[in-house]
């Protein structure tokens, strides 16, 4: 799988909506695969996530290797260290929490993932992570031990969107947090599609198929479904 990058910046100049399933191995039911690997085949999932805050099974390689297996979309990692590196998977989100001012995530995890990346043929897309105050504490804070940015104020979250973007980040995720209390607000969304022209990745607390909508319509390039498919496997299949 080659070009995940370029496919996704397609699809934003052709106006293509695209949505990732993000599976956190920690809370995949290895004895159900089948049934999910089923029900994501019949899902308008483009893309697979794989990865979490904290991830501790070392099954990660399972995982992909049986996602692999009975799947043809794109599998790209979505770490949050390096432990969660899998040479099976097709790319990488290299993030940056540019939300926060924790060196371990704006560099040092990044420099102590490249012995691993090096060997691997990994399609490496970086990543400006910003992460949208929620109305309840995330995985995300409590592991970055970092705050996230003002769900009220857009300006600010545009200037670092932007400052992402100068950077070289290639992709901008705006996330509200694994089982947010609120999604990111819809406003900002728009605010931030319009103020940087890299694809925007928008995910967290969106729970129902309009909530994917109302996101696409304000701007989103590609939306991240979680825990309401955690949850739910046929939530796709609901109307």
């Amino acid at each position: 799988m080659k070009n995940i990058y370029q496919e996704i910046v397609q699809a934003k100049i052709d106006n293509r909506k695209l949505l990732a399933i993000l599976l956190d191995p920690d809370k995949v039911d290895f004895d159900g695969l089948l049934l999910l690997t089923d029900k994501i085949k019949t899902s308008p999932a483009t893309h697979i996530f794989v990865g979490g805050s904290i991830v501790e099974t070392n099954k990660i390689d399972l995982l992909i290797q049986f996602l692999k297996d009975k799947l043809t979309i794109p599998i790209l990692l979505f770490p949050g260290n390096p432990s969660q590196i899998s040479t099976y998977a097709d790319g990488i989100l290299f993030l940056s929490l540019l939300s926060g001012r924790n060196p371990v995530f704006l560099i040092d995890h990044h420099v102590k993932a490249v012995p691993k990346l090096k060997n691997t043929s990994l399609e490496i897309i970086p990543t400006a992570y910003l992460l949208i105050e929620s109305g309840s504490q995330t995985a995300v804070e409590r592991v970055s031990q970092t705050e996230p940015l003002d769900r009220n104020n857009s300006n600010y979250v545009c200037q670092t969107a932007i400052a992402g973007e100068y950077l070289g980040n290639k992709l901008l995720y705006l996330e509200a947090g694994s089982g947010a209390k609120l999604a990111v607000p819809l406003e900002m969304i728009h605010e931030v599609s319009k103020c940087i022209s890299i694809p925007l990745i928008v995910g967290g607390g969106i729970r129902t198929l309009k909530g994917i909508k109302q996101a696409y319509d304000a701007g989103a390039d590609l939306v991240v479904i979680g825990t309401a498919f955690e949850n739910d496997v046929t939530f796709f299949e609901n109307d």
